[in-house]
């Protein structure tokens, strides 16, 4: 079944992130997943989270997810997003 990692992403390097933004798809090509979405203009139509930057990348699973978010390709990029932003992420099930 189908996950998703989505993230609300808080850029406070631009250039910093855009290092990290180019080595991305590299990683998630290894592991199945792909972006769904990246960026884009959002807009709040109930409560109020005014999310940054949304991201959504899909994954065949959550085993599958879990194995990318760990792998030693996504490691050596993630602290560059880390030192770069405010991240709030999570991990979810589809049906």
């Amino acid at each position: 079944m189908a996950a998703y990692i989505i993230a609300d992403i808080e850029i406070l390097d631009p250039e910093e992130y855009r290092n990290y933004a180019q080595h991305t798809q590299a990683t998630l090509d290894k592991y199945g997943g792909k972006f769904i979405v990246r960026g884009g203009q959002s807009e709040t139509i109930e409560g109020d989270w005014q999310p940054k930057r949304v991201v959504v990348i899909e994954f065949p699973s959550m085993e599958q997810a879990k194995v990318w978010y760990n792998s030693p390709e996504y490691s050596a990029i993630a602290p560059i997003r880390q030192r770069s932003t405010h991240s709030r992420i999570i991990l979810v099930q589809g049906v």
